[in-house]
């Protein structure tokens, strides 16, 4: 719920910022191992958008980033959910996540932005 007050109160911002009157969508990018659950994230979403008029009528759309593990000692990189923390090649455990537990606005349309 956390994530859903920051990310509407920084559209809110934006939406100040750039004169904005009506936000119509949000796409977020969601990483694969990052926690959120989706299901809960739009329900929330659609409670709060109710409490920030220029998101009201907005809808949220949601796209998902594949976990990548990079290993130091092989220099390969694998899907991370299917092989854990294990390097699948090499069977070190001298990995780290390359990507995969970010939350990123990637694309906000909105109507509005007429600066003087």
């Amino acid at each position: 719920m956390g994530i859903v007050t920051h990310l509407a109160k920084t559209l809110d911002e934006t939406a100040i910022e750039n004169n904005l009157t009506k936000i119509g969508s949000v796409t977020l990018q969601i990483g694969e191992v990052s926690g959120i659950m989706t299901d809960y994230f739009v329900e929330c979403w659609d409670y709060f958008k109710g409490r920030h008029p220029v998101l009201t009528d907005s809808t949220l759309k949601l796209e998902q980033i594949p976990a990548i593990t990079w290993c130091n000692s092989c220099k390969k990189e694998y899907e991370t959910v299917k092989y854990g923390r294990e390097c699948p090649y090499c069977h070190s455990g001298e990995t780290w996540l390359l990507k995969g537990n970010e939350c990123i606005i990637k694309e906000i349309e909105a109507e509005g932005g007429n600066n003087p």
